[in-house]
């Protein structure tokens, strides 16, 4: 019994134990990205995480710590997380797609595809605008009293805008949401139908989802909140659209890795792709496109940290509208995502083919995230 016991807490130190280990080469993608990464775990109390880099199209994945810490499973690079507002990514590709098909424009306004809208505040602003978070001022989330599809539609009759069309950015679960939900029922399907059935197959990702299937519920991992309880992410409107993606770091790192280069997609999801990639406000350090936020590379760590500050995140910004076109200098994209449990980070730079992914039981600080992010790019971009 005693030896058994032994073996067991030998295996379970060797689930826990980083992939990319301690003594890798000096200099090389494993070493930066332990160096950068694996510190995290302790300083942050994080049970599990896994990291995905590309470069040149060929990716590598670093696994560590455990999915649960009841049965201690190890994380892989097949391990289910949450990925909070990363997921408004995938809903600014499924509106691009909802605009090649003809089902939608990204020009027209809410009251076209819910007539209930129709000559309320918020018809006067665009899908774009939606998408943008400049609407003029919806709040991050919506109030306790909106629970379901009639009381949303009355909360968006009612609501009075701070600020016109296109002149601030104010970071909303509900802008975003609204977008996604449209985009769906225009095309006349649930917005998880589309993304499931249409957009993450277009993508070649088999390992996402919005509702996790029975099959896959042994990959999902648990997420801790605050005080090390397990938790999974609430239900509430717009969670789908706006925080509701699972995925793995497989998945994620491919979905990356089109979005640097989508040429092999099936033309409208190229597009679509391509469409979410054009800068259209520029707000403080960054530029605020559908879903991706955007920054001249190279770019300082401070000015991406200002990018994704609480008070970005929390707080009204003037915006300067700009001519919606693709970037043609070297682009940093990136987009931050969290929920109760789960942190998420994704970066990457299409002219460089360079890439990061971050996905983590537990929702530690962005900064450092960002900040861990940010060195393992500089030492991808010298590959």
């Amino acid at each position: 019994m005693r030896v058994l016991k032994i073996l067991l807490a030998a295996a379970i130190l060797a689930a826990v134990a980083p992939a990319a280990p301690a003594g890798a080469e000096p200099g090389t993608v494993a070493a930066a990205v332990d160096r950068a990464f694996a510190p995290l775990m302790a300083e942050h109390g994080i049970p599990g995480m896994a990291v995905a880099v590309t470069v040149d199209g060929r990716s590598q994945f670093f696994s560590y710590g455990v999915a649960a810490r009841d049965t201690g499973a190890p994380v892989t690079p097949g391990t289910l997380f949450e990925i909070g507002s990363v997921s408004k990514t995938f809903t600014a590709t499924l509106a691009g797609y909802a605009a090649e098909t003809g089902a939608i424009s990204l020009d027209d306004h809410p009251g076209r595809y819910l007539p209930a809208l129709t000559g309320a505040p918020i018809d006067g602003a665009t899908l774009t605008n939606l998408g943008t978070y400049t609407a003029g001022g919806l709040p991050l989330q919506f109030p306790e009293a909106v629970t379901d599809a009639p009381t949303m539609t009355e909360y968006f009759r009612q609501w009075h805008p701070t600020a016109p069309p296109g002149r601030i950015r104010q970071y909303s679960n509900a802008s975003i949401g609204l977008l996604g939900h449209l985009s769906a029922r225009a095309m006349g399907r649930d917005f998880t139908d589309v993304m499931q059935t249409d957009v993450m197959p277009g993508l070649g990702l088999p390992q996402s989802f919005v509702r996790v299937p029975p099959q896959a519920q042994n990959a999902y991992a648990w997420g801790y909140d605050k005080t090390d309880r397990p938790v999974r992410v609430n239900p509430g409107v717009f969670d789908a659209e706006a925080y509701g993606v699972k995925s793995t770091a497989t998945d994620m790192i491919r979905f990356v890795e089109h979005n640097i280069s989508p040429d092999g997609l099936e033309p409208r999801l190229r597009r679509a792709v391509e469409t979410t990639h054009v800068g259209r406000y520029r707000v403080g350090p960054m530029v605020q496109g559908l879903g991706w936020e955007q920054y001249p590379y190279p770019v300082a760590l401070d000015q991406l940290l200002a990018g994704n500050s609480t008070s970005m995140a929390m707080e009204p910004h003037p915006v300067a509208a700009l001519p919606p076109e693709q970037p043609g200098a070297p682009t940093l994209f990136n987009k931050t995502g969290s929920t109760d449990g789960f942190g998420a980070y994704a970066a990457f730079v299409p002219q460089r083919r360079i890439g990061v992914v971050m996905l983590a039981n537990k929702n530690f600080p962005i900064a450092a995230r960002v900040t861990a992010a940010h060195a393992v790019l500089a030492a991808l971009d010298g590959e």
